[in-house]
């Protein structure tokens, strides 16, 4: 577990939210209580990480409208929902909109631990794909307009004569800004180049 991880617990049941706190403390985490779901925006980050347990019903703003508002400001932190008040439509409405998992109060601890734990290792994997798509996005914002168009008709699966055709252009300079998209790209193939194209979802559907 990263040290700068946190389990953000925001429940307006004060002596709930002290007692998972105590008990998730107890268990070598680092905690942040909030008694609000204002109260965790107030003091929310997007650079925050971790996961939240959240309640459902609270006053002022709820926590399927925090959930909502957390999927907006794109926050990468695993959501679950721990409520005394469970309901099937509830439930299928939280994990549709993305929630790790919907517990009932009170759960054990053994549980309680598992489902943490699972969902800090889908954040650690959750926050490498955010980074690699912001190294790719980078790279590929390094491309010059017709390198863009090249790459484009490459992952189509297009050949250097059908792309020179396409653009206009002699097939000499078609193999130039291949060569020059490949290293900015920082590949050394059509299949790695096909792979950041899937990533960032570029790649044009199956006819």
């Amino acid at each position: 577990m990263p040290p700068d991880t946190t389990i953000h617990i925001v429940d307006d049941d004060h002596s709930f939210r002290t007692a998972i706190g105590g008990l998730l403390s107890a268990s070598g985490y680092g905690v942040a209580l909030y008694n609000s779901a204002r109260d965790f925006l107030e003091k929310f980050s997007p650079a925050s990480s971790g996961c939240i347990l959240l309640d459902v019903q609270m006053p002022g703003l709820s926590g399927l409208e925090l959930q909502s508002r957390l999927k907006s400001a794109e926050c990468s932190m695993p959501i679950i929902f721990l409520t005394g008040h469970a309901d099937i439509p509830t439930a299928v409405r939280t994990m549709k909109a993305g929630a790790q998992d919907f517990l009932c109060k009170p759960i054990r601890r053994d549980d309680l631990i598992r489902v943490v734990e699972e969902a800090l290792a889908n954040a650690v994997v959750e926050q490498r794909r955010r980074e690699r798509l912001r190294v790719l996005q980078a790279r590929l914002g390094g491309l010059t307009p017709r390198e863009n168009q090249v790459f484009a008709l490459i992952v189509r699966g297009k050949l250097n004569k059908q792309i020179a055709y396409e653009l206009g252009t002699s097939e000499r300079t078609i193999k130039a800004h291949r060569h020059a998209v490949m290293e900015k790209l920082n590949t050394r193939s059509v299949a790695e180049l096909v792979l950041i194209a899937e990533h960032l979802g570029k790649l044009p559907p199956t006819d």
